[in-house]
């Protein structure tokens, strides 16, 4: 079995957007799907900084500081694009005009839960950000993240451990090894890498999936 690496999964996720759709790409690794959306769909990515219609990350010679997202990364705007006020990005964000936002997680549960902004570990940072808005306010919400942590422990649980950023909101799991349907009817196994096999990926995970 080879599992997916970062770049492959953001490359992934960004089959999966459709023509015409507005989409968040959250902090971190969900930053690198600007880099795969093909080019012969019209796809408008907003940042929450006041950023709508940006492309992918310039070039070196290319980068302008005055031009970031809202993880202060330097980025390109397309034709069209259009910068405007943060409050206006929020509302933009919580009155349900956008249509996937992508992010990455700590935790996500069979049911959609979100776990992404605090571990709850007495030394960890807390980082809401605006998770908690596109979390409730986006139409799709779309997680990366590895499957397992560093210790081993399944990312996607029966229910989280850790502070929630929102309830029942996710929609569909990309890790390294395997994509996820998840919602009210728990977790369902949409696709997995060559090499992994289904009652593999019960005992990685620990929780009852559904097979496709």
């Amino acid at each position: 079995m080879q599992p997916l690496n970062r770049t492959e999964i953001a490359a992934r996720v960004a089959r999966d957007i459709p023509e015409g759709a507005y989409v968040n790409l959250g902090i971190g690794l969900p930053t690198k799907v600007a880099d795969y959306l093909p080019h012969e769909r019209d796809i408008f990515l907003q940042s929450e900084n006041g950023l709508l219609g940006m492309g992918p990350a310039p070039a070196e010679e290319d980068v302008d500081w005055d031009l970031i997202n809202a993880g202060k990364q330097p980025v390109t705007l397309l034709a069209g694009g259009a910068y405007f006020h943060h409050g206006d990005s929020f509302a933009m964000m919580r009155g349900g005009h956008i249509d996937i936002c992508v992010l990455g997680a700590f935790q996500v549960s069979v049911k959609g839960d979100l776990a992404n902004w605090h571990t709850g570990a007495p030394d960890a940072i807390p980082a809401v950000g605006g998770a908690m808005d596109l979390a409730i306010g986006a139409k799709q919400v779309f997680v990366m993240m590895d499957l397992l942590t560093k210790s081993g422990e399944s990312k996607l649980v029966e229910r989280c451990s850790y502070p929630l950023t929102g309830i029942g909101c996710v929609s569909r799991v990309y890790t390294d090894v395997a994509i996820f349907d998840v919602g009210p009817d728990g977790a369902r196994v949409v696709e997995m890498v060559e090499g992994m096999t289904f009652a593999r990926l019960q005992e990685l995970t620990g929780v009852d999936l559904h097979a496709s």
